[in-house]
């Protein structure tokens, strides 16, 4: 098997991030709720305190806004942390010290200092998980100067930007969908780094343009496979980082196709899928065949119950519906086949990759 067949887990290519990062360079440590409890956060921080010691891999407490304020302290004299938040929702009480102070130091001071600081924030959903525990609000921190933002969607660029944001001066959103862990791919062995700011064409198709990040970015896959299906190539492109964003492969691809369908797990009004659609129409607005068309959450807080979960998440059908009405074709309601025993809310146990 050669190097680039190597297959790893999404969990398992995070935690080789951060072994490799902890080795490389000796300001880097890793701090977060559980990140030495035997599950390790999903398994992305299993074994590297046994490796690298207590001095560098730790638990904190309960007090997120305390600690990412120490943790930011210890970026701007030098060091170089990596803090998890198992929920997105946790970091939300830091918000003073990711928005008002860690994203900010580098243009107060005039470039004279940086804060240097990974913060991985997991989203996602689940049945139980609710309003307040499976929200995805990476436009918020997207919106912010002086914050990066990342969504890996795969195993080979969840390892590569992890690394390239841990060697990063400015500070890191690291937003991990925690349906992505189980997923396999092919991931080099070393450091390797994948750019921040370069989207990545997943398949490529003279069609439709599907944009997507994250767990979407896996939809569109598989919806691009049942285009395929029915004689409509589409372009899938995955964003990878938001912020910054060089759109120059989207405005391309909508330039051969003419069509576009943005897909984003986060809710209609506002969300990120506005931005992309707001990009393409101010700079390609010309080559566009059909309105852009955005595949998102509804403008509602996230449901708890099955019942309403298995009509609030889009996915497939969703995105294949979307594809068909830029071309003008009749499609289906994707909502039509969902049935009593539908658990939408819980894993597809083939959806493992690799992708």
């Amino acid at each position: 098997m050669t190097d680039t067949q190597r297959q790893l887990k999404f969990s398992q290519a995070i935690n080789e991030a951060l072994d490799l990062s902890l080795g490389a360079d000796p300001n880097v440590y890793v701090i977060g709720l559980g990140v030495p409890d035997p599950t390790g956060v999903f398994g992305t921080t299993s074994g590297l305190q046994q490796k690298h010691g207590a001095g560098r891999v730790y638990d904190m407490p309960i007090s997120e806004s305390a600690v990412t304020g120490v943790v930011l302290g210890s970026a701007l004299v030098g060091a170089r942390p990596v803090m998890a938040h198992m929920r997105l929702e946790f970091a939300m009480v830091a918000i003073d010290q990711i928005v008002n102070q860690a994203a900010k130091w580098h243009y107060m001071f005039g470039g004279q200092a940086t804060a240097p600081m990974v913060l991985r924030m997991i989203v996602g959903r689940g049945w139980g998980q609710g309003p307040q525990h499976s929200q995805s609000l990476h436009s918020w921190f997207a919106h912010i100067p002086g914050l990066k933002v990342v969504m890996p969607a795969t195993p080979h660029d969840a390892k590569g930007l992890l690394v390239a944001a841990v060697e990063d001066d400015a500070p890191v959103v690291f937003i991990e969908h925690r349906w992505l862990y189980g997923i396999h791919g092919a991931v080099p062995e070393g450091l390797y780094r994948v750019p921040l700011g370069v989207p990545n064409l997943m398949r490529r198709g003279g069609d439709v343009t599907l944009v997507a990040s994250s767990f979407m970015t896996l939809e569109a896959m598989r919806a691009a496979g049942v285009l395929g299906g029915q004689g409509i190539e589409a372009d899938v492109i995955d964003l990878r980082t938001l912020n910054p964003l060089d759109d120059t492969l989207i405005l391309e691809s909508v330039h051969r196709t003419g069509r576009l369908v943005v897909c984003d797990q986060a809710t209609y009004t506002a969300g990120f899928a506005g931005e992309i659609v707001s990009r393409v129409t101010e700079k390609a607005f010309g080559a566009l065949k059909a309105p852009p068309v955005r595949v998102t959450l509804p403008d509602a807080p996230t449901p708890t119950t099955r019942a309403l979960s298995n009509y609030y998440y889009p996915g497939v059908g969703h995105i294949v519906a979307a594809a068909r009405r830029t071309l003008g074709l009749p499609y289906e309601d994707p909502t039509a086949s969902i049935g009593p025993a539908d658990r939408l809310d819980i894993p597809d146990t083939s959806f493992t990759g690799p992708f």
